[in-house]
């Protein structure tokens, strides 16, 4: 029994037709793949993300400590509580020694909350600083108040 080239080609066909996508194993195995990748990743940078929030919180309370500084040495005072920090945005009035301010632009913490600012404040001349990421004051871990103390 000979075959002939048409049944051949038939057979070979029918074969590439059976080969073509993948199975259902297949796709589960990339898709566990897939999730094991993702949670090794999720579990490594998220505290990550964390700590450079509150690195920069803390970066951002010695920017606004400097400014704050810079406007007493200016003024020979600190700004009044109801000035606040905005007032570090102009140069002071009258002042032949600086033409802008001290900084440019008035910063929020990572979290999107205003820095605080206290004169007197509680641990020091003054107090700068960020009620962390719940945004209230106390707290712990990322949660802990971030400032100038």
């Amino acid at each position: 029994m000979e075959l002939s080239f048409s049944k051949l080609r038939k057979i070979a066909l029918a074969a590439k037709r059976d080969d073509v996508g993948f199975s259902l194993i297949e796709l589960m195995v990339v898709i566990v793949i897939i999730g094991l990748l993702t949670t090794i990743v999720v579990v490594n940078v998220l505290p990550s993300q964390d700590r450079a929030m509150v690195e920069k919180a803390r970066a951002d309370v010695r920017l606004i400590e400097t400014a704050l500084e810079l406007y007493k040495l200016d003024t020979r005072r600190y700004p009044s509580l109801e000035e606040g920090i905005d007032v570090l945005l102009q140069a002071p009035r009258g002042s032949a020694v600086r033409s802008e301010g001290y900084i440019k632009s008035l910063l929020t913490d990572p979290w999107g909350n205003q820095y605080q600012y206290l004169v007197p404040g509680e641990h020091g001349t003054f107090d700068v600083f960020s009620y962390g990421a719940d945004g209230r004051l106390g707290g712990e871990g990322l949660n802990a108040d971030i400032g100038n103390w």
